[in-house]
């Protein structure tokens, strides 16, 4: 946001640099993060008064002037200097600006479109006479467009005075520096002028000066003229309006002028540049209608109940969706309220009544509407923000008045303020300076405390008589951030000055350090693990397109049942390649492998951590309507490791499922996740996967699947692709507890084994008999339960297989006998013939 320094301190003048109060501001809580200098230098140029004119000997077009300049440093008058001048309205007598020899000008070049470039001024001859300098005109100093003739000052302008010194006298300074404020979104009360100094008079003391401004009684000959109705109080609680009639609106004065091209604004007509002169000056956003094209003389403030298109100030149609607050006459709409004002209503130079519109729309409405619309505003800016909530007559009474001033039109009397809701509540809030100096760490009186909220407007009223103490403070409308007391300290704390705060002799640390996250310390533990078993970690785009989006949504996780069933697609995707996000890891790490495959690696073991994306019908979702989930993703493809010249081993298998299933397991017993179950399912439950293992938690929870990915998905890849993915927060959930390490001495009593070899249906999940096995009631000498080998061909019958088993039996402080293992031996058959339907086999 740009300040200028001159239009600031009309308001408040600390007297410092604008440096130095740059630094003040800064410290202040507003931060100004550039300082600019604008208007064109005029260093050099004097005041000098034309004492003759007579023609030149050798020239038609141009006159010699004997031009005074003003006393030498002895205090004597210097001579007067001759100056060729070709301007027709040059005369004896009058008040000129003389660009002294040497000075440098920054002059219009005719031939290179006006663009300006320097030129130093010398003393010349032309046609044989001396020309000792330049009278010069507005457009060629730049303060002004007239470059018709010599710029011709007041009879009173003092000879020699700077010509710079001579016009900012007059409200008019030529150059002023600018301000570059990077405001937070919390502090609207300081998006204008009146509010920056505001905040400076309180840190430097100085007086504020704000314009004194009549206002209007409610009623009246504007109020009879004119009728204002709010259809909806929620989106615009307040609406003001005040009429100027007879106006000439022609061009704004010079200071107007300048004050607006100071901060980047670009003049227009008199009215629209008061309006734009008092939004800058208080925050309040104006829009000034062509009374005469107010049909049926009404404004009504409504909702649009369906898409409104409507040609706004700049040309543009455009079409605002239903829900946007509309500004109407009794016909149709004339304004998207708080964003722009429509052509239809505009104020031109033919216009001759004008109706101010001063009104308090609702932030939230003000952005909804500004986006849809693709369109930012200096009023939108500040409507967004909050303004003030009571300052809607002031503006509106302060515009009317500087545009009857300047127009030579008259405010009519009386007033048109809506207010549905009547007057807010004065907001209180309680503070306690005890407190404020506890937190702060400083030793500042009560008192002081009170002058310094009271600087920027916050007032404390009635002391509260209980245990806590303290005043209740009364916010002003104006600082809608202020709502409880540590917002109160805070502001005890930038006017104080952050740099005046001492720092503490000892500053309080806690006596544990902190402690990492779980999840996050899981997910760290998991990376070192994969990593170390020879993953490497990549990190894929999260957007798809949407047909490839729709080809991945299915089969995952069973999610369909889960309610998570639709793409989730972006809004206004910058690529057809990035409509959509992603809903599983997988399509990512498959161009993963393309890439490097056709980089020369073979080797792919690669692992990601990321989130996925789904439409969802589920009511617990984060944001209605969608399901956002982190996942962990691991693909395999080509070698099962890498080989060099040194590898004894001989293991050059290519990665299969079994390859993609043990770094589950790994991870699931690294994690302690214990009770995972595995069921079996084919590409009919997963388009995406020829086949694998669904994974669900031991409380049934979905957990991921493991598989050999299909051939048309993984398409462009030499080898086959076995890949997992698992809902991470799931898996986090399911991890036991991390144990502390201790030392277990091995057991000192022998181990007996036992092969086991069963007969079972084709079906029968070799990890469901293991679990029987394993959790076999009546076994309790059994430690492990190995399975090493699965048969199926001649010899067991159609339709079944063979499993075998490596039994280890022991106990912890005896030696066992061959009885007592026969027993459970027997005990662990019968257990497996009754649930699996398995035969001993021989």
């Amino acid at each position: 946001m740009k300040i200028s320094h001159d239009w600031l301190t009309d308001y408040a003048a600390p007297g410092l640099s604008p440096e130095a109060l740059a630094e003040t501001l800064t410290m202040g809580g507003l931060e100004v993060d550039g300082i600019e200098r604008t208007g064109p230098s005029l260093e050099g140029v004097v005041v000098g008064r034309v004492e003759r004119v007579r023609p030149h000997p050798d020239a038609d077009r141009l006159v010699l002037c004997d031009v005074a300049l003003g006393e030498s440093g002895n205090g004597t008058p210097d001579e007067p200097a001759q100056i060729a001048c070709g301007a027709p309205n040059v005369a004896e007598g009058q008040h000129v600006p003389v660009a002294s020899v040497g000075t440098e000008l920054m002059l219009p070049d005719g031939e290179n479109g006006g663009e300006r470039r320097p030129v130093t001024i010398e003393a010349v001859e032309l046609r044989g006479e001396r020309s000792e300098g330049m009278i010069c005109s507005a457009h060629e100093l730049g303060v002004g467009e007239d470059a018709s003739g010599i710029l011709v000052l007041e009879d009173d302008a003092r000879i020699g005075q700077p010509l710079a010194e001579y016009l900012a006298d007059r409200g008019a300074a030529p150059n002023d520096t600018v301000f570059n404020i990077d405001l937070t979104p919390n502090r609207p009360d300081a998006a204008s002028h009146l509010g920056v100094a505001r905040d400076l008079a309180a840190l430097t003391d100085a007086p504020l000066e704000r314009p004194a401004v009549e206002l209007p009684q409610e009623g009246g000959e504007t109020a009879e003229a004119v009728s204002v109705e709010i259809e909806d109080a929620a989106a615009c609680p307040r609406y003001a309006a005040l009429l100027v009639r007879g106006i000439e609106n022609g061009d704004a004065p010079a200071w107007l002028k300048q004050r607006l091209t100071a901060i980047g604004l670009q003049p227009r007509n008199a009215v629209v540049d008061a309006t734009n002169f008092v939004l800058h000056e208080c925050g309040q956003p104006l829009h000034a209608f062509d009374f005469e094209h107010i049909r049926g003389d009404r404004i009504i403030a409504r909702t649009a109940s369906e898409e409104t298109t409507l040609t706004t100030l700049d040309g543009t149609e455009r079409t605002a969706p239903p829900g946007t607050l509309l500004i109407c006459d009794a016909e149709r709409p004339v304004a998207f309220a708080g964003v722009m004002g429509g052509r239809n209503s505009e104020v031109s130079r033919a216009t001759t009544d004008v109706l101010i519109e001063s009104a308090y729309f609702a932030p939230s409405r003000v952005r909804r509407a500004a986006k849809a619309l693709g369109l930012s505003t200096d009023a939108s800016y500040r409507f967004e923000r909050g303004v003030d909530s009571d300052g809607q007559v002031w503006a509106a009474a302060r515009a009317a008045r500087l545009i009857a001033e300047i127009t030579g039109g008259a405010v009519v009397e009386g007033l048109v303020d809506e207010r549905p809701q009547g007057p807010p509540e004065p907001r209180r809030v309680r503070f306690r300076p005890e407190r404020a100096n506890a937190v702060l760490g400083t030793d500042l009186s009560a008192s002081e405390m009170g002058r310094l909220l009271t600087s920027v407007g916050i007032e404390g009223r009635d002391r509260i008589h209980d245990d806590a103490g303290g005043f209740s403070c009364v916010v002003p409308t104006f600082r809608p951030d202020l709502t409880r007391e540590e917002d109160l300290i805070e502001e005890v704390a930038r006017l104080h000055g952050y740099d005046r705060i001492p720092a503490p002799a000892h500053v309080p640390l806690p006596a544990r350090p902190p402690r990492e996250e779980r999840t996050r310390s899981l997910r760290r533990r998991v990376r070192e693990l994969l990593a170390g078993a020879g993953l490497r970690e990549i990190q894929t785009n999260s957007m798809l397109s949407k047909p490839r989006a729709q080809r991945f949504l299915a089969g995952e996780n069973g999610d369909g049942a889960r309610g998570e069933t639709g793409v989730v697609e972006t809004l206004k995707p910058i690529s057809e390649a990035m409509a959509a996000l992603r809903p599983r890891l997988l399509p990512g790490a498959l161009d993963a492998m393309r890439f490097n495959q056709n980089h020369g690696q073979e080797t792919l073991r690669f692992f990601e951590f990321g989130h996925v994306f789904r439409r969802s019908s589920q009511r617990e979702a984060t944001v209605p309507g969608y399901a956002e989930h982190e996942a962990l993703l691991v693909a395999l493809s080509g070698p099962a490791q890498a080989t060099g010249w040194d590898d004894a081993s001989g293991d050059e298998h290519a990665a299969d499922f079994y390859d993609a299933k043990g770094v589950v397991e790994h991870v699931l017993a690294h994690l302690g996740a214990d009770g995972v179950e595995m069921e079996p399912f084919g590409a009919e439950a997963d388009p995406n996967v020829a086949y694998g293992l669904r994974l669900s938690t031991a409380g049934g929870a979905p957990l991921g699947v493991v598989g050999k990915v299909d051939e048309e998905a993984a398409a462009g890849l030499e080898h086959d692709v076995f890949a997992a993915e698992l809902r991470w927060g799931t898996l986090a959930e399911a991890a036991a507890p991390r144990r502390e390490r201790r030392y277990e001495p091995p057991r000192r009593f022998p181990a007996v084994e036992r092969d086991l070899a069963v007969v079972v249906p084709e079906a029968a999940a070799a990890g469901a008999v293991r679990r029987t096995v394993e959790e076999a009631e009546g076994a309790p000498l059994l430690r492990e339960a190995r399975l090493f080998d699965v048969y199926a061909g001649e010899g067991v019958g159609d339709g079944r297989k063979s499993l075998a088993f490596e039994l280890r039996f022991q106990a912890e402080a005896r030696t066992i006998s061959g009885d007592e293992v026969d027993i459970e031996f027997e005990r662990i058959v019968s257990l497996l013939a009754d649930e699996h339907d398995a035969e001993l086999r021989g």
